[in-house]
């Protein structure tokens, strides 16, 4: 059966579309890849696409796009599944996003001639799945500051790419937002002032910021890192260790914690923005239920 390809146009400020048209599909009728496109019209119609082609029947989908459509797919094509059965869908990425950080962490190829290589071979990993509340992501979820940095970076217009994230960033910490929270893990609890919460699934996102370093897709476990800094000296001190993926890293700081885990729940002492997988909930919240589903879903990989 045809594979469906779905395809984000506003991915990477609409750089996406014009990279369907003059590389991605030109790359993938040269290998013989037999697939059916549906092109997403606006905001969470990936969501209504996917769990259309899941009832049509289609078995495989591959997102065109960047993280944050690779979320509104997985989340569409679980719409009615159990949780207990196979997910309903292979999934596949072709990267069109500004980070492609889900697909830099499982090392699925730039080239669009090696995707198109990799769809044809079938060839396939279990990858976790995390959840928040009740949305699913592949890659990572936050609150605090990481996702109040995204409701900044969605007002800059006037800088494209990695560097929006960097001014974001930077335009969050002279905020300095901050909370108190009460959190429960499986192993452990914290309550106390906090500045960030970081759930991953993956262990990069924004194209550069390694906030849970030692996630691992693979390994049946969340990670998630919690840190508190009480001046914004303290915290500009911490950003560029958050960019590092090795030694070096943010999580070796005292007060910065990493753990890996399979349950978390937390309460926030007021709202604070939300995302998974870089798309903001549509409202601030205070509560905090993640879980993690292990090797839940069927991923090609070259």
């Amino acid at each position: 059966m045809k594979t469906k390809f779905l395809l984000n146009p506003y991915s990477n400020r609409w750089n996406s579309k014009k990279r369907w048209d003059e590389e991605a599909e030109p790359a993938l009728r040269a290998a013989g890849v037999d697939f059916d496109l549906s092109v997403s019209e606006h905001t969470d119609h990936l969501v209504e696409l996917a769990a259309e082609a899941v009832q049509k029947g289609f078995s495989t989908l591959v997102v065109a796009g960047g993280d944050g459509s690779i979320g509104e797919v997985v989340n569409g094509a679980a719409r009615g599944w159990d949780e207990k059965s196979p997910f309903p869908v292979t999934l596949g990425i072709l990267p069109l996003g500004t980070a492609n950080d889900l697909g830099d962490n499982i090392g699925i190829p730039r080239d669009f001639s090696a995707v198109a290589k990799m769809i044809l071979g079938r060839k396939t990993r279990q990858i976790d799945l995390g959840k928040c509340n009740e949305r699913y992501f592949l890659n990572n979820s936050a609150a605090g500051l990481e996702p109040y940095v995204t409701t900044k970076q969605e007002k800059i217009n006037w800088i494209a790419g990695v560097p929006r994230y960097l001014v974001a960033a930077i335009q969050g910490i002279l905020d300095k937002p901050a909370w108190n929270v009460k959190m429960e893990w499986d192993g452990g609890s914290y309550e106390g002032p906090l500045s960030l919460i970081s759930v991953g699934n993956g262990h990069r996102t924004g194209g550069v910021f390694f906030m849970t370093p030692h996630a691992d897709p693979f390994d049946g476990k969340l990670t998630f890192v919690r840190a508190y800094r009480a001046t914004r000296l303290s915290m500009f001190q911490v950003l560029p260790k958050a960019m590092k993926p090795g030694e070096g890293n943010m999580v070796e700081e005292e007060d910065i914690y990493e753990v890996h885990c399979t349950r978390l729940k937390f309460t926030l002492d007021k709202p604070s923005p939300a995302h998974t997988d870089g798309e903001l909930f549509a409202s601030w919240i205070t509560d905090f239920d993640y879980r993690i589903f292990p090797a839940a879903v069927p991923m090609l990989i070259p």
